[in-house]
């Protein structure tokens, strides 16, 4: 019988080299304590972490979590772990990231922008019409505040964690829908010969502990976030979301333009160490009158620096924009 039908290109027979491929893969542990729960909705199979006094008077908080080769909802864990003490807290898995829907599609702004938009309404559903104070990090932020442009009664007030779209590259605003997208290399990293090989590369250890001192600024990191980011690189289809962040196709060249727009209470919060601290485009907002913008003395994940500070200092945001 002639088996070549059915074995890959390894030699391997596909279900065995699946099985195999299981037994690799590591076990993804919950980012984040809590109930965690999975819908599915117009970008695909959503996951998010839910906790908090189930009576609580004060508003739901939605967490939105980075994107990078790594990014998961590990990364606002010392908020979440502060807020459900008091109040609903919601922390979403992006599409291509943490337990949401990992397939091979193109990962863009309108995806993970109808991610949020189908996150705040289920935390609605729970919770009926009462706004939502959200909080994200980094190009997380530029998702957010594209969905408040688009659904801005449904939101109380933004906080934006070392947010993308304030750097040199932003300085002209592209047209509307427009991205940073790099096709040829898309391309490239897609090739079928080096698409594997080179995530890979990109997500040991080693890697990913270079590109965390970097978002540090310094040596010192927290070990929690370094964990998590080697498990989550290391599931089936981790690589798909990545590849369109690295390149570009993920950064929307009119999102100066939606900054602008927004007219609800926004908190932007930003370090000074690291390779993320191009914020010239910042003193554009410094004197809007519902914009509130803070430099603090870290990286770009203040709030595992400075927790205790950085709870003070969004506390007293959300007191003056209740």
């Amino acid at each position: 019988m002639d088996t070549t039908k059915h074995t890959t290109a390894t030699g391997m027979p596909g279900r065995a080299r699946a099985e195999a491929q299981r037994e690799l893969t590591p076990p993804l542990p919950p980012a984040l304590p809590g109930e965690r729960s999975e819908f599915n909705s117009i970008a695909g199979r959503l996951s998010y972490y839910a906790d908090g006094p189930v009576n609580s008077a004060e508003r739901p908080l939605l967490l939105i979590h980075s994107v990078n080769a790594a990014g998961s909802a590990y990364e606002v864990k010392p908020i979440y772990e502060h807020y459900r003490q008091r109040r609903p807290v919601y922390a979403l898995d992006l599409p291509g990231f943490g337990f949401s829907e990992r397939s091979q599609r193109r990962y863009t702004p309108r995806l993970m922008t109808d991610a949020v938009q189908a996150m705040i309404a289920e935390i609605r559903r729970r919770h009926g019409a009462a706004p939502i104070d959200a909080l994200a990090v980094s190009l997380g932020c530029e998702f957010l505040a594209r969905t408040a442009y688009e659904s801005a009664a449904e939101l109380a007030s933004l906080a934006l964690v070392s947010p993308t779209g304030f750097d040199a590259k932003a300085e002209v605003p592209g047209p509307r829908g427009s991205t940073r997208g790099m096709p040829l290399l898309y391309g490239a990293f897609n090739l079928p010969l080096l698409s594997r090989g080179l995530f890979s590369a990109l997500t040991t250890r080693p890697s990913i502990r270079f590109f965390l001192e970097k978002s540090w600024g310094r040596r010192e990191i927290d070990e929690g976030v370094f964990e998590y980011a080697w498990l989550t690189t290391h599931q089936p289809g981790a690589r798909f979301a990545p590849y369109d962040f690295v390149s570009g196709f993920l950064f929307s060249r009119d999102i100066p333009r939606i900054y602008q727009s927004l007219l609800l209470p926004v908190w932007m919060a930003h370090g000074v160490r690291g390779d993320f601290v191009d914020y010239r485009g910042a003193a554009a907002y410094a004197g809007k009158p519902n914009w509130t913008v803070v430099e603090l003395p870290t990286g770009a994940l203040p709030h595992f620096e400075i927790p205790a500070q950085f709870i003070r200092r969004y506390d007293a945001f959300l007191a003056a924009a209740g």
